[in-house]
């Protein structure tokens, strides 16, 4: 086994800006690669530097090899030009299980990685807790845990699912900022499907109960993930090119690019459309990484770059559900507001909505307890916020969004906008209830009053709730020059990012 798998530099062939290019799709399928060759794709070109390299297991009885490094690959190296700690599983050697010398491997890598306060990339294949250490392995998953705790929302933590992850393994991707897997290949599980059929009688397969699918469409543990190998781990280091080094650093600022055009968004509050379309029409061009596109899809979370400027993006998304709140969206929106505030992003938000979703099953998920923590992590944010409101904002929904009322640094609002507490239709229904069952002509009229005198954003601006009417060609504009002009947040530690 070792000599099958032994740990070699990588073929010059196979990297070429930090990306797998003499690996076929099919190909990538059949073999995977060294964790060397995985670790030559995370990294620039001859800038890993290794360590911990002649590292043994521990002599336990009924371990038939020790192979040198114990099953991880540890080390350093550049991306894009900034240095990162990196680490690499190695499925062939003991099935890349973890016992003490691993992860004692691994909780080194972090401590460094803490004290020179640069990222950290662990790319997982691993079958699991070494069983010939028994609670030494153990403890040795629980030091990783307690590492990624303390680097919670100081260093930014990625983790790259291209294989096996199971049991309690599970539970520092968990911890990790960003998670992405490979389709078909990585998987997260507690209990695998042997124990679940003895268990539960349910006959599910590895994919089923914990594949990229599940984890990005159900449970949301899964922010991105990538059909190959190569493609898992080049979103890795894009994901970087948005985040600083640490949360005591500036985010990284490029070169800016033009947006693309404005679409023409409805004005009628009934049709649908992709609100992709507009953050495009605001953000530089091809700068926009969607996280979680499958999980709770009627809110938008990503990052993107506005003149060049790190940004994270929070919208309502019309197409799903209309684009209202519910309880995966709390989960979903809190946490990544969170993120980007321990990190210094600027946040970005877009609205559209008419409300949470009402109903028993919403109620009985928690959409109170799950929604407040939009709203809890939107009052928290100290970095510039800046909101605008599309078309229909009401409700609680409205105050969740990133109202003025939360501590938003800026509102603007199309001429399109809506606000209120609720539809001018269901609105008039109560307040003249007895007027339209007395007299059903009037109610089109009483419908046109309330719009014309509560819901415009002419009142809202009255009251100060927004600070200023925009045209929707304009808003990119607008938005540059309000983050010009509040600047860059200090680059201090806030706050963990504490799983949701």
């Amino acid at each position: 086994m070792q000599g099958k798998w032994r740990l070699k530099a990588p073929d010059k062939r196979e990297h070429q800006g930090g990306a797998l290019t003499s690996v076929s799709p099919g190909t990538a399928r059949q073999k995977r690669s060294s964790p060397h060759t995985r670790l030559a794709c995370l990294v620039d070109p001859g800038s890993f530097s290794e360590f911990g390299k002649s590292a043994l297991a521990r002599p336990f009885s009924g371990l038939g090899t020790r192979p040198e490094g114990d099953g991880v690959v540890t080390g350093s190296g550049s991306v894009d030009g900034r240095t990162a700690s990196v680490f690499a599983q190695d499925s062939g050697a003991l099935g890349g299980s973890l016992g003490e010398t691993h992860a004692l491997k691994i909780v080194r890598l972090q401590q460094r990685a803490m004290r020179s306060r640069h990222p950290l990339v662990g790319l997982v294949d691993s079958a699991g807790a070494r069983i010939q250490e028994g609670v030494a392995a153990l403890d040795g998953y629980g030091a990783i845990f307690r590492q990624n705790v303390l680097a919670s929302g100081r260093i930014p933590q990625i983790c790259v699912v291209l294989g096996a992850c199971a049991g309690g393994a599970v539970y520092s991707p968990a911890l990790t900022d960003i998670v992405i897997m490979q389709s078909g290949r990585g998987q997260m599980f507690l209990t695998g499907p042997a124990v679940v059929k003895e268990v539960t009688g349910e006959d599910l397969t590895g994919e089923e109960i914990g594949g990229a699918r599940m984890h990005s469409h159900h449970s949301g543990l899964a922010h991105l993930v990538a059909d190959e190998e190569a493609g898992a781990i080049g979103l890795a280091r894009r994901v970087l090119s948005y985040l600083p080094d640490s949360c005591w650093h500036t985010p990284p600022a490029v070169a800016g690019r033009p947006a693309g055009r404005m679409p023409a968004v409805p004005s009628e509050q009934r049709k649908v459309y992709d609100v992709r379309a507009v953050v495009g029409g605001v953000v530089d061009g091809e700068s926009f990484l969607e996280l979680q596109p499958h999980f709770a899809p009627n809110l938008i979370t990503g990052f993107a770059r506005l003149e060049g400027r790190s940004v994270g993006i929070v919208a309502n998304q019309p197409l799903r559900l209309g684009g209202v709140l519910d309880a995966a969206a709390g989960d979903k929106g809190g946490r990544f507001v969170r993120l980007c505030d321990a990190f210094g992003i600027p946040l970005v938000v877009l609205v559209d909505t008419p409300g949470f979703l009402p109903g028993r099953d919403q109620e009985s998920k928690g959409i109170i307890r799950r929604g407040a923590k939009l709203l809890y992590a939107f009052s928290e944010a100290t970095v510039p916020r800046v909101t605008v409101i599309l078309r229909k904002a009401f409700g609680g929904a409205y105050i969740a969004m990133n109202s003025r009322s939360l501590g938003a640094d800026r509102v603007y609002a199309w001429p399109t906008a809506q606000i209120a507490v609720m539809g001018a239709e269901a609105a008039v229904g109560i307040i003249h209830r007895r007027e339209i069952a007395e007299h059903p002509h009037r109610r089109s009229r009483l419908v046109s009053e309330y719009r014309e005198h509560v819901m415009t954003p002419q009142r809202a601006a009255e009251l100060l709730a927004i600070d200023a009417i925009i045209q929707p060609a304009d808003t990119r504009t607008v938005l540059a020059a309000a983050l010009r002009e509040i600047g860059h947040p200090p680059p201090v530690f806030r706050h963990d990012n504490l799983p949701q």
